[in-house]
């Protein structure tokens, strides 16, 4: 395995209410120490275990083009910028670049029918700049 599962991103029209059906849904439970209050811009929800998490991100505009949930994938064994090389290989294409000057961001990228997802920063890289 190249990549693990960061969390899954759900773009929005309410952040707030959208966590709340999603978290009855799935059995998920927002963080006590940073609950999700209505009118939050992003509300995250998370599995009973811990071992996957739902973002949601308030966005002005209604489902035309653009996915209303994606994929963020962290690589296990490579960089972001390696991993982005790789899956250019294997039939991506590029969407965005989103990294910034600091060596923070991610790529914004889509399979091969569109869909978009986007390479994070692996975990030895936000080690390494302290963002761990």
């Amino acid at each position: 395995m190249t990549l693990e599962l960061s969390h899954t991103t759900v773009n929005a029209r309410n952040a707030y209410a959208q966590s709340v059906w999603w978290a009855d849904l799935l059995g998920y439970h927002e963080d006590p120490d940073d609950p999700n209050l209505p009118g939050h811009e992003e509300c995250m929800v998370f599995s009973a275990d811990g071992s996957h998490r739902i973002l949601f991100i308030e966005v002005a505009d209604a489902k035309a083009g653009r996915n209303r949930i994606h994929l963020d994938l962290r690589p296990v064994e490579r960089t972001r910028d390696e991993e982005h090389d790789h899956v250019l290989l294997l039939g991506a294409t590029d969407v965005d670049d989103r990294r910034t000057a600091d060596g923070r961001g991610w790529f914004v990228m889509a399979d091969p029918e569109g869909n978009e997802f986007c390479i994070l920063r692996s975990e030895a890289e936000r080690r390494s700049a302290g963002d761990a």
